[in-house]
């Protein structure tokens, strides 16, 4: 794919869309997220339709009217945000996160402490590590970084970065 090929970001079209995005997720993870046993990918990709994606609202990047990513917003708080593991280093993570801070400039997320290169992003865009879980919000043993832009709690950057 040439990085020219121009993407729209847009609303999640609804439930019908859905499984579309859940390919989407599952090539993100596979890529990224190598701490993942099949099992535990498994679990959550179960509760994807039933409890994640109806807590936020879907924004859905698109090329030639194909979904080749999306993000998640519940206020200000960024639940999600992946990229088809084609389209990674095109510029389409960047456009869906600049969205969000442009709608919400005190945009807080979270992220998984054992994906380096989703917590290299996100410092690249500002955002420094406001405190850490040892568990997932599902109470799995994935550690999460709590991240904002905001000054508050800067001072404690090197939890978990070394």
């Amino acid at each position: 794919m040439s990085t020219s090929q121009r993407f729209v970001l847009r609303p999640c079209e609804g439930e019908a869309e859905w499984p579309a995005l859940v390919r989407i997720w599952r090539s993100a993870v596979e890529a990224t997220h190598d701490f993942l046993t099949p099992e535990d990918v498994a679990f959550y990709e179960s509760r994807m339709l039933s409890d994640y994606f109806p807590a936020v609202e879907l924004t859905v990047a698109e090329i030639e009217e194909t979904p080749v990513a999306f993000s998640g917003l519940a206020g200000n708080s960024l639940e999600m945000l992946f990229v088809d593991s084609t389209y990674r280093g095109h510029g389409v993570g960047s456009a869906l996160l600049l969205r969000a801070i442009e709608y919400h400039p005190d945009l807080r997320l979270d992220v998984n402490e054992q994906n380096p290169q989703a917590v290299g992003f996100y410092q690249h865009y500002g955002f420094v590590v406001l405190s850490r879980s040892a568990t997932d919000g599902d109470g799995r043993p994935f550690p999460i970084l709590h991240m904002g832009r905001s000054a508050v709690g800067a001072a404690d950057t090197s939890i978990g970065l070394s």
